[in-house]
């Protein structure tokens, strides 16, 4: 199903008294308003195919119906996103959970719904009903040369079908690791890993990326073999300057200083992208914003400050995409709501006054310094990111729109109440 541009006009007129007149009032103090819309305008959040259907947790898992039940039936659901707020113009998928059966449909499909599509994700953490060789003791860390092998190809594969797709970049994630100490010699592990790696590199086009992912437990809980920042960007300097290290909010122990990483890593120049989630005790993979938010603010204050040291573009000189996973939710509103608390972000870390953040810095004067932060991060910036959301042509509120034409109903009616989204 599809957005009808008619039925967003009418709901944007419907709400638009209000919304000039919030937005004339956030306009009048803020001097760099116009700014920091067309910026919002420009930001691109990719979608993970992997999260269009309900998830779930080691218990259990409950589906709200109207699942997508394939790639082509995902991909409209993110066209139905992108609609509703026009910062949702990519899609990330995973491998083998959705295949392209033909390449050339698949991206006339995606072109159709104004969708690109962002990096690509491998699995080697599962066993394949079709696969030889088991990965329950590791991946490309295996102690059996062959079970790394098959790891190896597997990414290739993945490469491969990118490609086809226009896509550009791999993310790399293993589960590989030890639950019980003496279960793993760890330089060995890390040889193997390296090794497997290189393998994978050398096949990337020239024009790629990799992005090593790392994640500091889960499932495995005595050791991970890429399990902190460190060790992600320790692979990604060794095999070169396509490779870079993937951040997911959700992959830290408890109260991780994410925004010191991020900065790091940036003035290193090895920073390649973002899973965006939001987290209480781990890797709970909840809505972005949704328990952080100041957080979230302080993170993006730090890729914003560090990406313009860098001369970098916001929009396209780093990887921004959602990872998560909800039992609960509808995963479209889900996906809306994320999306929302990312901008909101964004837009607020735009508002610091550097200078005067750089100048309470040079003083020592720790109370102004936290004083430039709360100032931005205090302010209500909702108004600006609906005007980015009216300038594109998506709807002032997403959400609202989306209940009022009863989208996961019609979507229920059209695909049945017991469908269940390949990958979960």
């Amino acid at each position: 199903m599809n957005i009808d541009k008619n039925q967003i006009a009418e709901h944007n007129q419907q709400l638009m008294a209000a919304h000039q007149r919030r937005l004339s009032q956030v306009i009048d103090y803020l001097p760099n308003a116009v700014n920091i819309v067309q910026k919002l305008v420009d930001f691109q959040v990719a979608i993970p195919s992997w999260a269009l259907g309900t998830g779930g947790t080691r218990f259990g898992r409950f589906s709200g119906g109207g699942e997508p039940r394939n790639l082509e039936e995902k991909i409209a659901d993110i066209g139905i996103l992108h609609a509703l707020n026009r910062s949702s113009g990519a899609i990330s998928l995973h491998i083998p959970w959705d295949i392209p059966k033909d390449y050339a449909a698949i991206r006339a499909l995606a072109e159709e719904h104004g969708l690109a599509f962002d990096a690509m994700n491998s699995n080697t953490f599962q066993d394949q009903p079709d696969q030889a060789l088991s990965y329950k003791f590791g991946s490309m860390q295996h102690v059996d040369k062959a079970v790394r092998r098959q790891a190896v190809e597997h990414n290739i594969e993945v490469i491969k079908h990118g490609v086809e797709l226009g896509s550009k970049s791999l993310t790399v994630w293993l589960a590989d690791g030890s639950s019980f100490p003496g279960q793993l010699n760890f330089r060995k592990a890390f040889q193997n890993t390296l090794e497997s790696l290189q393998e994978v590199y050398e096949a990337l086009p020239d024009d790629w990326k990799m992005f090593v992912e790392y994640k500091a437990f889960e499932p495995n809980f005595y050791s991970t073999t890429v399990g902190d920042w460190g060790q992600s960007l320790l692979y990604a300097s060794k095999l070169g300057e396509k490779a870079y290290t993937l951040v997911d909010l959700g992959h830290h122990l408890p109260n991780a200083n994410i925004e010191q990483i991020v900065a790091l890593l940036l003035m290193e120049g090895k920073l390649g992208g973002f899973h965006f989630n939001d987290s209480k005790y781990g890797d709970d993979d909840l809505t972005t914003g949704s328990i952080k938010p100041y957080q979230l603010f302080l993170i993006f204050s730090e890729l914003v400050e560090g990406m313009d040291a860098r001369g970098m573009e916001h929009a396209k000189d780093l990887g921004w995409m959602i990872d998560a996973s909800h039992n609960l939710k509808d995963p479209l509103e889900d996906l809306l709501q994320s999306v929302e608390a990312i901008l909101i972000a964004y837009a607020q870390a735009l508002l610091v006054d550097r200078a005067a953040l750089q100048q309470a810095q040079a003083a020592n004067d720790v109370v102004r310094a936290q004083e430039v932060l709360q100032e931005a991060f205090r302010t209500d910036v909702r108004p600006l990111v609906a005007e980015a959301r009216l300038r594109a042509g998506a709807a002032l509120n997403p959400i609202q729109l989306f209940r009022q034409q009863d989208i996961r109903g019609k979507l229920i009616r059209e695909r049945g109440t017991k469908t269940v989204a390949t990958g979960l």
